[in-house]
């Protein structure tokens, strides 16, 4: 098994640049790379987690019929992880196939605003202001998520939703695609940390189309 690698922020190749696991991007300098599965599997989950360290890894639960675990992956090097990616894909019958992707990472990262398609590397100023869209259960604690306006050239994405909040000191990032499909996420969702599942993990369903994410 191998982790295809790339820069937490954007989609430019990436070289190695010494023993310490660093890695330099044209565009952002010296990063801790991005590590993501070729093709999602148990195998991949397991790598993914070790790598991660304490950055919890978050599935919405329970899984519903016929979904399934797309896209892994985790910012980090060989001392600590900074951030965990996760998509499932599935179908719903007001929008067709769903890709809905969790991401959490610490402060800087960037790779939920590159998958949210936002100015990065953090939320802007709109972010956690105002009444929260809903709130979702994880890590313990109730999380409210505001709404995220993403802009491509002027013009507002209507191709995805993005919501985000704080959870336990990192940044939570829920990105739907399309965007009418955030229409599932209700108050009272639960996250479960995939770590966390015990002998659940062995059961859970991988394959799909994987994540769009890491071409932009």
């Amino acid at each position: 098994m191998a982790l295809a690698v790339g820069c937490p922020r954007c989609a430019t190749p990436v070289a190695s640049v010494g023993a310490g696991g660093s890695h330099s991007c044209p565009e952002h300098g010296v990063v801790t790379p991005v590590w993501r599965t070729d093709t999602a599997s148990y195998a991949d989950l397991v790598e993914i987690l070790e790598l991660a360290g304490d950055v919890p890894t978050f599935l919405p639960w329970p899984i519903g019929s016929g979904w399934t675990i797309a896209d892994l992956a985790v910012v980090g090097d060989a001392t600590k992880g900074a951030a965990t990616l996760l998509t499932l894909s599935g179908t719903t019958p007001d929008d067709g196939q769903v890709e809905m992707t969790v991401v959490t990472e610490e402060a800087g990262v960037g790779l939920g605003a590159r998958c949210a398609r936002t100015a990065g590397p953090d939320p802007g100023v709109d972010a956690c202001t105002g009444p929260p869209t809903t709130k979702v259960r994880a890590a313990g604690q109730q999380v409210p998520l505001w709404p995220i306006t993403q802009w491509t050239n002027g013009a507002e994405e209507w191709e995805r939703s993005v919501v985000v909040g704080e959870a336990d000191g990192r940044w939570l990032w829920m990105v739907f695609r399309p965007a009418t499909a955030m229409l599932m996420l209700q108050d009272g969702w639960h996250l479960r940390e995939v770590g966390e599942l015990g002998m659940q993990m062995v059961e859970l369903p991988f394959g799909g189309p994987r994540g769009s994410w890491w071409d932009h």
